[in-house]
């Protein structure tokens, strides 16, 4: 039997001396972890030496912070710079909460092709095998909005709403007790652990390469994450009626199925012939490289 009701934490935070930990920070923290665990597994598959996700990690989580909070501050600057905001100090404050998805993405993009050039493994090859830990990442991420009683749904009394308590409920509430919301959080978590299954389940089937899984992953999470962004009552700049988010998940939507519908019938990359070795003193072959400046076509054949 589901419970009246989910309990919100009393604090996101525990002092251990003079050390803080913070849940939410925690929550992302997971969440990189898992992603490295499951992309390495998947890059190593498709003939990625050991631990090259880890060392592209480096450079693609550092800018994927970045540039989740500068999505983050640039979408919502009245937070900080409005008639009662919390000042430029607070913008920098990012265990408090306010990390941009799409933000994220774009600024771990960068990162991962910095990484992937100096590591020699092609982006697209590293972006598809990413996929699936990048949206289990998320799902573990999202813990943290509940941790902080962030980012919720509207009032409901179903069974399952998240209890908020008065400090966290939205401007002009006057209740004096935890009232309950829609756990926006937890729906997300699902839905992304949801789309990790079928992009593992539809590259194993039809073999997505050439960025192809990254588009699947891209695609199914943006379908859920606008209707889940329509349960919302946080503030958002809104245009023709739909929050920003809503908009530019239509947005990666329509590019992601689109990419999807002009690469279904793009060709898998060429098996080099190997190498030729005059004579057994010639030493071990040298293991076929994954240059991130190949062309498409050239490099190994690549398998889920």
């Amino acid at each position: 039997m589901l419970p009246a009701s989910i309990p919100s934490p009393s604090r996101g935070v525990i002092h251990i001396g003079p050390l803080p930990l913070r849940a939410y920070a925690l929550c992302i923290i997971a969440g990189i972890v898992v992603a490295v665990v499951v992309g390495e597994r998947r890059l190593r598959a498709r003939g990625a030496r050991p631990g090259a996700v880890a060392d592209i990690a480096t450079w693609a989580v550092p800018f994927g912070l970045i540039g989740a909070r500068i999505y983050h501050v640039a979408t919502d600057p009245e937070l900080y710079w409005g008639a009662h905001g919390q000042g430029t100090r607070a913008a920098f404050e990012i265990w408090h909460g306010g990390l941009g998805i799409w933000g994220a993405i774009a600024g771990g993009a960068l990162g991962a092709w910095i990484g992937c050039r100096r590591s020699g493994v092609r982006f697209a090859d590293f972006a598809d095998a990413l996929a699936p830990g990048v949206v289990l990442a998320q799902a573990v991420g999202r813990w943290g909005n509940y941790f902080n009683q962030e980012l919720y749904g509207r009032r409901t009394n179903l069974p399952w709403g998240v209890e908020i308590d008065p400090a966290h409920q939205p401007t002009g509430s006057t209740s004096t007790h935890a009232l309950t919301y829609q756990p926006t959080f937890l729906y997300e978590s699902l839905w992304d652990i949801g789309v990790a299954l079928v992009v593992i389940w539809a590259d194993r089937r039809w073999r997505l390469t050439r960025g192809r899984a990254f588009a699947l992953y891209a695609a199914l999470y943006t379908a859920g994450r606008f209707w889940i962004e329509t349960l919302r009552v946080d503030p958002a700049h809104k245009f023709l009626g739909l929050r920003l988010n809503d908009w530019v998940s239509v947005v990666v939507f329509a590019a992601a199925v689109a990419f999807l519908v002009l690469r279904r019938h793009a060709p898998e990359p060429a098996a080099p012939d190997p190498p030729d070795l005059p004579d057994d003193d010639a030493g071990p072959a040298a293991s076929p490289v994954l240059d991130a400046s190949d062309e498409p076509g050239e490099g190994r054949t690549l398998t889920a």
